[in-house]
Formats: C-alpha cells, sequence, structure tokens
C-alpha cells in the first residue's frame, strides 16, 4: 500500500466514522461541535488579548 493509498483511507475511515457518529448519537455530536467551536472562540479572544496589550 502507497502513502496515497493509507491517507484515502485514513480520510474515508474518519468521514465513515464522523458520519456514523452523527447519525447514532446527534445530540452528542452536536455536543461535541458546540465545545470545540466554545474553545476556538476563547483561543481567538486571548489571542485578541494578547495583541492588544502588545500596543
Amino acid at each position: 500500500m502507497t502513502a496515497v493509498q493509507a491517507k484515502k483511507v485514513i480520510k474515508w475511515g474518519a468521514i465513515g466514522m464522523a458520519a456514523f457518529y452523527l447519525l447514532s448519537k446527534p445530540a452528542d455530536a452536536a455536543q461535541t461541535v458546540h465545545g470545540a467551536y466554545n474553545g476556538l472562540v476563547s483561543a481567538g479572544n486571548s489571542m485578541a488579548q494578547f495583541f492588544a496589550q502588545l500596543t
């Protein structure tokens, strides 16, 4: 198996697992997405505060 084939298998496996998780436990999947979004917002706010302190 070449590296390109392995990447395709891993990519499609991850997509399949995400789809299965979304369809079998939609409330848990929504909480996961919500938590990830909140984490990104928090990181963005922290970076904004850091750069504001530099000036």
